[in-house]
């Protein structure tokens, strides 16, 4: 290459597997962990709420926590002190006269708890 010729020089590039290991270390452990992680469990976290104020709110809320889910029923992979601050913020946030939450483990062992006037399902058969 003689003096002064123009090159086509382009920066050099991280490798596949680098770029790769970078993108996986940023995505949350809660998105990754699934049921190889014994301290979260899957939930199945269910809100009717009647006001409009108030489903934003619920709505926004739950969005921290959800890793799947459409609407008003999300699946969440929570530890027991998640659990905790999901129960704690649906009872701050919901109006216990007109709205209703159901925190369901997918687990058939487990019993399921209701928030607001949810009644107990019956346990009968299930339609999610």
């Amino acid at each position: 290459m003689a003096i002064g010729e123009a090159t086509n020089l382009r920066k050099p590039t991280r490798r596949l597997s680098d770029k790769l290991a970078a993108t996986l270390s940023s995505i949350p452990p809660i998105y990754t962990c699934g049921m190889s992680n014994p301290a979260r469990t899957l939930y199945l976290v269910c809100y009717d709420v009647a006001d409009p104020r108030r489903l934003y709110r619920v709505h926004r809320f739950l969005l921290g926590y959800k890793t799947g889910g459409q609407r008003s029923f999300f699946e969440c992979w929570l530890t027991k002190g998640e659990l905790s601050d999901v129960r704690c913020g649906l009872i701050e946030r919901l109006d216990a006269r007109e709205d209703r939450a159901h925190i369901f483990q997918l687990d058939p062992r487990q019993r399921a708890r209701q928030m607001g006037c949810a009644q107990p399902v019956r346990r009968e058969f299930m339609i999610l």
